[in-house]
Formats: C-alpha cells, sequence, structure tokens
C-alpha cells in the first residue's frame, strides 16, 4: 500500500503542476517565472527531481526552500529521487550506474567532498559516506509521499494500478510503471502523472512533448522529455476552478521564419522507444518511407537516422507549415534539406531549410 497524503484545496487558487525537472534548475526556475508563480499558488512537484540533469543537488535544496517558504507546495517522490536506495540495499549494479551517470546525485555526492568511487571497497562503506555527509538530504527525499489526494485528483509519479482499490498500489508501480496512458486505471479521479514522455504516446500523431489531457480516460501525463528528448521541454499544468491550461519551456534557439510553406501531405508521427525496427518502401532525396515493424504503420524518417533497417533515435516524423515572419525553435538543423523545428504551440517536426531568412 502506498503512502497517500489527502488534502483539502481552496478551488480559488490556483494549481500549478510539473514533474520530471531532473537536475535542471535554471528550466525550473524559468517556468516559475513563466508562469508568475507565488506563494498564494498551489505548487505540485510530481516527482523526479533529481538525475540526468547537471545539478541534483541544487534543483533538492530549492525544492526544499519553497516547501518551507509555503505551506502550499506540495512534493511526491519520484524514481529518479531514491536512486540511493540501491546503495543502501546493497545492489552492485548501483556501481556501474555511478561510473556510467555523470549526471546523478551520487556523483554529485561524491564530488562535493573530493571523493570517487573506488575509494570505497564496499556499498555499505559507501552508503555510510553519503548518510553521515548528505543524511538530511536523503532523509528530506526518503520522507516524500508517494501521491496526494484532493477532491478531484490524484498526482502520482508514474501511475497506479488497475485495481478496485487505488491505494493498494505497489511502491514500485508507483514510481516505475511504464505507458501507463495506455493501462488505465479504476480510480473515480482523474490521475495525473509523470514519468513516461508523453511524445511516447504519438506514434501515430503530430509529435508532441506538450501535455496529453484525457478527461474521459481521466488521465493527464505532462512529463515532457525534459533532458532525456532533444527537443524536450518542462511542462506546467495549470488549474483555475474548471479550466485546464498549460504552458512549457525548453533550452531551444529560436529563428524567424523567411517564407511560408504548407506540408499538404498530412504526415504526421514519432519513431520512440522502444519502437525501431523498421522495413523500407520507397526512399527519396531526404526521406525514406519505412514500415515501424513494432507498430504495424508506415512513417516517413530522415534518411540520416536510418541504420541496419532501425532508426537511430526517438525521431519526429512530423512534418510543419510555417509563415513567414513566425518564430520557431530549432531542434537539429544539420543536416541535409529540411530543418528540425518545434512551433510556438510545441508541434515538432520538419520544414524546408530555405524556409529561414
Amino acid at each position: 500500500m502506498i503512502e497517500v497524503r489527502k488534502l483539502k484545496l481552496d478551488e480559488n487558487r490556483r494549481m500549478i503542476i510539473t514533474s520530471d525537472i531532473h537536475a535542471n534548475l535554471p528550466l525550473f526556475q524559468q517556468l516559475l517565472e513563466k508562469v508568475n508563480y507565488t506563494t498564494e499558488d498551489y505548487l505540485f512537484i510530481n516527482g523526479d527531481l533529481c538525475e540526468k540533469g547537471p545539478d541534483s543537488l541544487s534543483t533538492v535544496a530549492f525544492a526544499r526552500k519553497l516547501s518551507a517558504e509555503s505551506d502550499r507546495v506540495f512534493i511526491t517522490k519520484g524514481n529518479c529521487d531514491v536512486v540511493h536506495d540501491y546503495v543502501f540495499n546493497g545492489v552492485e549494479g548501483i556501481k556501474n550506474y555511478i561510473r556510467q551517470r555523470k549526471h546523478s546525485i551520487l556523483n554529485e555526492m561524491l564530488d562535493r567532498h573530493g571523493k570517487t568511487l573506488d575509494e570505497f571497497a564496499t556499498l555499505q562503506e559507501l552508503g555510510d559516506y553519503y548518510q553521515t555527509c548528505f543524511g538530511e538530504v536523503l532523509d528530506w527525499l526518503d520522507a516524500l509521499p508517494i501521491a496526494y489526494e484532493t477532491d478531484d485528483l490524484i498526482l502520482i509519479h508514474a501511475g497506479v494500478e488497475d485495481i478496485p482499490d487505488w491505494k493498494q498500489t505497489s511502491n514500485e508501480y508507483a514510481l516505475y510503471a511504464q505507458a501507463f496512458y495506455e493501462k488505465g486505471h479504476q480510480a473515480d479521479k482523474t490521475v495525473i502523472v509523470g514519468h513516461w514522455p508523453v511524445v511516447n504516446y504519438r506514434a501515430e500523431a503530430v509529435s508532441s512533448n506538450s501535455p496529453l489531457i484525457d478527461l474521459e480516460k481521466k488521465i493527464i501525463a505532462i512529463d515532457g522529455g525534459n533532458q532525456i528528448k532533444k527537443d524536450g521541454q518542462l511542462n506546467a499544468l495549470i488549474i483555475e476552478g474548471k479550466e485546464i491550461t498549460y504552458t512549457y519551456v525548453d533550452s531551444l534557439n529560436e529563428k524567424t521564419i523567411s517564407r511560408t510553406y504548407r506540408d499538404e501531405m498530412g504526415r504526421v508521427g514519432t519513431v520512440t522507444y522502444p519502437n525501431y525496427e523498421l522495413r523500407i518502401i520507397q526512399e527519396e532525396d531526404y526521406f525514406t518511407l519505412c514500415e515501424n515493424v513494432n507498430l504495424g504503420i508506415e512513417q516517413w524518417i530522415k534518411n540520416e537516422f536510418i541504420q541496419v533497417n532501425k532508426c537511430k533515435t526517438d525521431l519526429s516524423t512530423t512534418f510543419l507549415s510555417v509563415e513567414k515572419g513566425e518564430t520557431v525553435s530549432v531542434v537539429d538543423d544539420r543536416h541535409e534539406g529540411y530543418a528540425l523545428v518545434k512551433s510556438h504551440i510545441g508541434e515538432v517536426g520538419w520544414i524546408p531549410k530555405d524556409c529561414f531568412a
């Protein structure tokens, strides 16, 4: 049974909900500024303050400061916030994780005092170091609840099990469940999750990292792929009364469109984990029409990303139309003929390079 904290909220106050900050403190601060956050708002951080980004310790410190300044700040635990558990539970594989993941709170805690992993003969010794030097931080992370429940919402990092009593969800499922939107649930409230990048659900839709809001299915997914996807973003879901909106920030540079372009073929889609296997159908100068073998759908793949009947990485297969004078964010302009861009509404797709001034 997971730890659930019940909240009674003032419906006249604004709710701001984000998740998966992943140690990118400047982007989180930029998001708070963009939504004009004040201590009059309810602020929810739905897991994964840590890992993948460059500064987990400072991000945790900032979140603790926000929490201390307002009793309207609520933070749930994410799987990336408890990687230290593997050390304390004696899981030897965590050593390889530490060696391979430069951006980890576990490495930050070593670097803070000039230590290296090789200085510790056992996980017991390593755990003793972490507890001695960073016990307060780890205790704070461990004390975060798995879920918050309001009159209308459940906020949990990865999801709840599809069972009659959602509170019987296991901790492992709550923190690590993959593709929750595809599984569904039986709770009588809308479940808001992060953890699984929303673009992973858009294989046959316009590629986008913006929140997936499905009130009929009672699921809102908000992980924008920050620090994971090249076109990723940090999302904020905003609830004011019955109105639900969202905004986002990212770290991409902007360019202005110099000529209008219309994609008349209506090509949309995304290649995402784990569906990378392709069957070539028709090769053209810049893109190749392929069958996505796992999904059984056709997608236009940029030629440079095809390698031995596989797509090398996650990739938009959407083509955008743009207007002269429009500003777009540039995701990737290193390839022949076309550039990958993000529109002002968060759609990610290809346009001819000569659309730029």
